[in-house]
């Protein structure tokens, strides 16, 4: 898998964990006794019982796949980069923020 893909998929999960959010990580299987889907240690029906009747987002990114990220353009100052967002307008936010 291309480096920036892994370190975009998890910089998601970072994210995500900062904001308390529901994650799963780890091998997808089937259970054996009752067919039910397995995330690492959890049992996805069980998880997603606790978000019933919630409105949610799902996303799944699997850590194997080996498709390169495309390079994009940032469309305030015009530098090429790959992931989520320009590093140097990133760079240049925190700065003037004071972090």
């Amino acid at each position: 898998m291309p480096a920036h893909r892994k370190a975009s998929i998890r910089e998601l999960a970072s994210v995500a964990y900062e904001l308390d959010l529901g994650i799963a990580e780890g091998r997808v299987r089937r259970g054996a006794a009752d067919g039910s889907w397995i995330v690492g240690d959890l049992e996805l029906g069980a998880w997603l019982a606790k978000y019933e009747g919630q409105e949610v987002v799902l996303i799944v990114a699997s850590l194997e796949d080996d498709r390169p990220i495309p390079v994009k353009t940032c469309r305030t100052c015009g530098t090429e980069y790959r992931g989520g967002a320009c590093p140097r307008c990133r760079e240049a936010r925190i700065r003037l923020r004071g972090r």
